[in-house]
């Protein structure tokens, strides 16, 4: 398995492919995938790109951390694994019991 890396303030301009362009100077991309908003279809700014080899993940990470694409200071580093997220979500109302008034 490859090396997962995170791209953050990514233009909003820039596709899959051309993300993966613009790893694919330093080594071998198995994937590149800018985050898309489910409800608008835009791209959140955001993605990820997956490298056959760390050493080249490295070189990447060295060489475009920081580096200015279409306007914007690009972010990268390794990507963390996500974070389990809790479906419950909390109750907004106070649902206790009949609390109205008696008379």
């Amino acid at each position: 398995m490859g090396t997962r890396l995170y791209v953050g303030n990514l233009s909003y301009n820039i596709t899959n492919q051309s993300l993966e362009s613009l790893f694919a100077e330093f080594g071998r991309v198995q994937s590149a995938q800018v985050v898309m908003d489910r409800d608008t279809g835009r791209s959140k700014g955001f993605g990820f790109v997956e490298m056959s080899d760390n050493g080249q993940a490295q070189a990447a990470i060295a060489g475009l951390n920081q580096k200015e694409v279409d306007g914007r200071s690009l972010t990268v580093n390794e990507a963390r694994p996500r974070e389990e997220r809790s479906g419950g979500g909390g109750r907004g109302y106070g649902g206790g019991g009949g609390g109205g008034r008696r008379y």
